[in-house]
C-alpha cells in the first residue's frame, strides 16, 4: 500500500508513503486515498483525520507524470475517477488537517485545498506548476481557491506557476501555522486532539453546514443555517453540553463515547 493509515486513539493517521518519489500519486494512489478518507468517514470510532506524506522533502509532489497524466493525456483515463480523493461531493464532515512537510506541489497542493486546518514546515514549498506542462489544476482546485483566498493572490498561484514559500502561504491565507519540521506532525495531532474531546454532532454540523452553505443566495443560506442551528441544539450532545456546563464538570458527549 502506497496510502498509509494507522489510528493514534480517536484519530486517524493518512500518509502519502512513496518518498523515495517524493510521495507522487500513482492511479492506484489515488483509488487508496479515496478508500481511506471513506474509511475516516464510515467508523463512528474516529474523530478526525490528519493527512501527511512520509520523509523529510515533500508533502506530495502530485500526480505521477511518468503514469497518471499520460493516462489522462491520452484519454485513457477520466479525471472525475479522482473525485473520492480530492474530497469532491464529499460527505465526509470530520475534519481533515493536512500535516505539510517540504514540497507540496500540483496534485498534492489541490488534495491540502480539500483539508480543513493545515500546519506546514517552515521549509515547505507551495506550488501550482501544471501550466508549465501544458494541463491545469482541476483537482477542485480552479473551484476551491479563489473561494479559500483573495482573488489575486489566487491567480498569481494558478497563472504564473511559481513556488511560495511556507511562510507566504500562511500570508496568503493557505495556512493556519508555520512550524519547525520536527512540530509539524505533533500539532496536527493536537489539534486532531482537541476536536476529538469537543462534540461530534456539533463538529460535523458545522463542518457540513460550512461546506453547504457556501455558494447559496445569503437568505436561503441562513434558513438553512437555521436548520443546521436546531439539529444541533436538540441533540444528545446538546443535552449532555449543557448539563455538564451547569454541573461544572466536563462533559461526556454521546457522540464520542466509543472513539478512543
Amino acid at each position: 500500500m502506497t496510502i498509509g493509515f494507522e489510528r493514534d486513539g480517536a484519530t486517524a493517521i493518512i500518509s502519502f508513503a512513496r518518498p523515495a518519489k517524493l510521495n507522487a500519486l500513482t492511479l492506484a494512489m489515488y483509488d487508496e486515498l479515496a478508500d481511506a478518507f471513506a474509511r475516516v468517514r464510515d467508523d463512528d470510532t474516529i474523530a478526525a483525520a490528519v493527512l501527511t506524506g512520509e520523509g523529510e522533502r515533500a508533502f506530495c509532489v502530485g500526480a505521477d507524470l511518468g503514469e497518471s497524466i499520460p493516462a489522462l493525456a491520452e484519454g485513457r483515463f477520466d479525471i472525475s475517477r479522482w473525485d473520492g480523493a480530492h474530497q469532491k461531493h464529499t460527505s465526509l464532515f470530520k475534519p481533515v488537517i493536512a500535516a505539510v512537510n517540504g514540497l507540496c506541489l500540483g496534485g498534492g497542493f489541490e488534495i491540502m485545498l480539500s483539508t480543513d486546518l493545515r500546519v506546514a514546515s517552515e521549509d515547505a514549498e507551495f506550488g501550482l506548476p501544471e501550466p508549465g506542462v501544458g494541463v491545469v489544476p482541476a483537482g477542485g482546485t480552479l473551484a476551491r481557491l479563489t473561494r479559500q483566498i483573495p482573488y489575486a493572490w489566487a491567480m498569481r498561484l494558478l497563472l504564473l506557476g511559481e513556488r511560495v514559500p511556507a511562510a507566504e502561504a500562511l500570508r496568503m491565507g493557505l495556512l493556519n501555522a508555520v512550524v519547525p519540521a520536527q512540530e509539524v506532525l505533533p500539532t496536527a495531532l493536537a489539534w486532531a486532539r482537541r476536536i476529538g474531546g469537543l462534540s461530534g454532532t456539533a463538529v460535523a454540523t458545522i463542518k457540513e453546514a460550512v461546506l453547504r452553505l457556501g455558494d447559496l443566495p445569503l437568505d436561503q443560506a441562513f434558513h438553512a443555517e437555521a436548520l443546521y442551528g436546531q439539529r444541533a441544539f436538540t441533540s444528545p450532545d446538546a443535552r449532555e453540553g449543557l448539563a455538564a456546563f451547569a454541573a461544572r464538570r466536563s462533559p461526556e458527549f454521546p457522540s464520542r463515547q466509543e472513539q478512543g
